[in-house]
């Protein structure tokens, strides 16, 4: 067949609706066209949790929305809600820190990491929460690399005996660097924005209480090539979180991300945790478009 006619065939087959695209149910799914305001998450591979402090929403009503759905849990959220948040039959997914910003690559802030993360691990084992957050932080003028390496692996090992004792696992977070369009899109900066430095970081500590927190949004921007890159680092991997790309969006047709192709890989892993829903709502109703993320990553 000479091209002309091969692209005449396309055409034909695009006009009656044959093609492969159009008629793959995992393609479909992240058409905003198919959100169901009634959908309810049937196949439970994971436990979809949701990231608190990117929807714009009172929390306890969200935790009901999140209950709804058939999320099992919250993150990101302050720790005043956790009691009724749990209530609702919710668990905690993940325990905050230190934050991003003051982070151990700095030495200034060595002592305030410790603090952090030490309140972080006992608390986390008071709600019954196996995770807890931290980040390397921001690099910084006349920062030594190889230091700064030493810096952040010294204070992680200060507090993983603790964090072994109780049976918490440290969940280290990559960021993306190169989005500085609007806050929280990227953190341009951040010392651990390429995710196969944090997987060695990951690997020189050498826990199983000490893990990475695999950000799909920031890898794609960062690294790209998500399937092989979680496929040959996933025993490394603790917990993942979502959002649609460009800006942080909902994981609709409008961002490049193919999320069911990714979620069945990590299913394929073996990994049976938590996956947090992390996007920036921009429809009109936030609700709805929570449930057909659900909906997306309920494969």
């Amino acid at each position: 067949m000479n091209r002309r006619k091969f692209f005449r065939s396309s055409a034909a087959l695009t006009a009656t609706g044959l093609t492969a695209t159009s008629s793959n149910a995992s393609a479909l799914s992240l058409e905003k066209a198919t959100a169901d305001p009634a959908y309810k998450i049937k196949n439970h591979h994971l436990k979809q949790t949701l990231m608190g402090w990117c929807f714009k929403m009172d929390t306890l009503t969200l935790a009901k929305h999140c209950a709804d759905i058939g999320l099992v849990g919250m993150e990101g959220i302050d720790k005043k809600h956790y009691a009724d948040v749990k209530a609702l039959g919710l668990g905690i997914s993940l325990v905050g820190s230190h934050g991003f910003l003051n982070g151990p690559c700095n030495p200034k802030f060595r002592d305030e990491v410790i603090t952090k993360l030490t309140d972080g691990i006992n608390l986390a084992a008071d709600v019954g929460c196996k995770k807890v957050i931290t980040f390397t932080g921001m690099k910084f003028d006349g920062m030594d690399r190889d230091k700064a390496i030493k810096d952040c692996l010294d204070t992680w090992k200060q507090v993983l005996p603790l964090a072994e004792q109780k049976g918490i696992t440290l969940c280290f977070e990559h960021l993306n660097s190169r989005d500085g369009s609007k806050p929280m899109m990227g953190h341009p900066g951040y010392f651990g924005d390429d995710v196969d430095f944090c997987f060695d970081l990951v690997k020189q500590i050498g826990s199983p209480n000490f893990k990475l927190l695999f950000d799909i949004y920031h890898v794609q921007i960062m690294n790209g090539d998500v399937i092989r890159r979680l496929r040959a680092n996933h025993e490394l991997i603790g917990h993942y979180h979502t959002a649609g790309n460009p800006g942080r969006c909902e994981l609709d047709e409008n961002q490049e991300i193919n999320y069911p192709a990714i979620v069945k890989a990590i299913i394929e892993t073996g990994y049976d945790d938590y996956i947090a829903q992390e996007f920036i709502p921009t429809w009109e109703d936030p609700v709805l478009a929570l449930r057909h993320a659900a909906m997306v990553c309920d494969v």
